[in-house]
């Protein structure tokens, strides 16, 4: 009976013993993935609800994003901080070629606008801080702008 004792307690303590070691091994892997998504989301642009928010440069040093215009979202909000006085270069390019898709409007930090504009923007940017490009489709054209496209951001100094 002793025998049967101490091998059935050795038995319980090796098995919990590798249960915790095959749960700290899971747990270590899962963190890492975690981790992974974090960073590749984070140096991405994306489109959240209908606000894009430009963090993050491309290779070649612009701001691009992808976004979409649906009927639950019209307008399309594109956030972006301006840490330096120069030209802005923006340029909507829709997925499907064409497309009544533009620039509506600029949103200073100051809270004064600028607007309309076409498919292509430069404007010279006087104001640091925070600024906000509207692009929908223009209310004087007929058939309005459903679907996918990029838009990307310079800022020359």
């Amino acid at each position: 009976m002793k025998i049967f004792s101490i091998l059935l307690i050795s038995i319980f303590f090796f098995s919990c013993q590798q249960k915790q070691t095959k749960n700290a091994a899971i747990y270590h892997s899962d963190t890492i993935a975690t981790k992974k998504i974090e960073v590749r989301q984070k140096e991405e642009n994306k489109q959240i609800g209908d606000t894009i928010f430009m963090n993050f440069k491309n290779k070649e040093g612009l701001f691009t994003a992808e976004g979409s215009l649906d009927s639950i979202h019209p307008r399309i909000y594109v956030k972006f901080k301006n840490e330096d006085l120069g030209e802005l270069n923006g340029k909507i390019v829709p997925t499907t070629g064409k497309g009544n898709i533009r620039f509506s409007q600029i949103i200073f930090p100051d809270n004064t606008s600028d607007g309309p504009f076409s498919m292509d923007l430069k404007i010279q940017l006087k104001q640091k801080g925070n600024h906000i490009l509207v692009i929908g489709h223009s209310q004087m054209a007929d058939s309005p702008f459903w679907g996918k496209f990029e838009v990307q951001l310079e800022n020359k100094i």
